[in-house]
């Protein structure tokens, strides 16, 4: 081995060892990914999502991968000639829609996720929220403009069953989760904010933690003043900003905030255009994106008067 080959080659087991505390404290652990953004889109940073995937499942992390399809939905419905709107942000979902959204999600997003990731291995399984009743939705109806509004069929979760889930991961298996429910009721089928359903199923699975992939670098500070990213924040913090967010952020960020206030040990909001952006996030000391922590948990003074020493993070 020449000079340079050498360099290089040390330079791999330097990143390996700087990994080696993250990969000793989240061995075993559970972590949900909400998969979106533009790493759904483009064709390099899909298999990149992939690899990592497989990376995480084989050093001894349990992956579960949830995912919506927005884009592809729109296109999908402009092509058949259906008509959509959006209200308050929402799509309005008719019944004729609803069985698009079905077909796409569950018949093409999750069919070429599970795909990619089974190219590495017998490993990806997918399923939706319809499936041995995993999510349970009701009709959503929306405030918009100080009132209630029938937008079809979209859907509020009511319950978690998580033990479909737990079986795959029992069997080393990757979970690909399509963001659909079905009502206990009427039993429609429900289309349900693939955000909300990741961290609805992070908290029913006590998950480590919740990552959000997005088309920016984390959430800004003083956008668009400034383009510096909060590297952390507690759940009161991130509450406080959520009136002054986009509209785009505000379903990523509530459900980082109900993650955190519902079990889940941190929650995290990275770019997705990033490769590799997972694997940076988890495996490096400086992370690459926002991360929300629970309120830290009010220090007792001991009787001897010796202050307790609160636990360090990783930022």
């Amino acid at each position: 081995m020449n000079g340079r080959d050498l360099g290089i080659a040390l330079g791999k087991a330097t990143t390996l060892i700087e990994a080696l505390p993250w990969l000793t404290r989240f061995h075993g652990a559970t972590i949900v990914i909400k998969y979106g953004g533009n790493a759904m889109i483009d064709a390099e940073l899909k298999r990149a999502f992939a690899a990592d995937m497989v990376f995480l499942r084989y050093v001894g992390l349990r992956p579960i991968v949830v995912h919506g399809g927005g884009p592809q939905i729109s296109a999908m419905l402009e092509r058949l000639g259906i008509v959509t709107e959006f209200r308050g942000g929402l799509r309005v979902t008719t019944p004729e829609a609803m069985d698009v959204v079905r077909m796409v999600l569950a018949g093409r997003v999750q069919r070429e996720l599970v795909g990619l990731l089974n190219q590495h291995g017998p490993l990806a399984v997918g399923l939706t929220g319809e499936d041995a009743r995993t999510i349970t939705a009701v009709k959503h109806y929306p405030q918009i403009d100080g009132e209630s509004v029938d937008i079809g069929r979209v859907g509020e979760i009511t319950a978690i069953d998580t033990g479909a889930i737990l079986a795959l991961l029992a069997d080393g298996r990757i979970p690909v989760v399509s963001s659909i429910a079905r009502a206990a009721d009427d039993g429609h089928v429900y289309n349900v904010n693939a955000d909300t359903v990741a961290a609805a199923l992070a908290a029913a699975l006590g998950a480590e933690t919740l990552m959000v992939l997005t088309d920016v670098e984390g959430l800004y500070e003083d956008w668009p003043n400034s383009d510096d990213v909060i590297s952390r924040l507690t759940a009161t913090e991130l509450e406080k900003l959520l009136p002054e967010l986009s509209s785009g952020m505000v379903p990523k960020m509530r459900g980082c905030l109900y993650a955190v206030r519902n079990g889940v040990h941190t929650a995290r909001v990275i770019d997705g255009r990033v490769q590799h952006s997972i694997l940076l996030e988890i495996f490096t000391d400086e992370g690459v994106g926002t991360m929300v922590v629970p309120d830290p948990v009010p220090q007792t003074t001991p009787a001897n008067g010796e202050d307790n020493e609160s636990e360090g993070g990783a930022r």
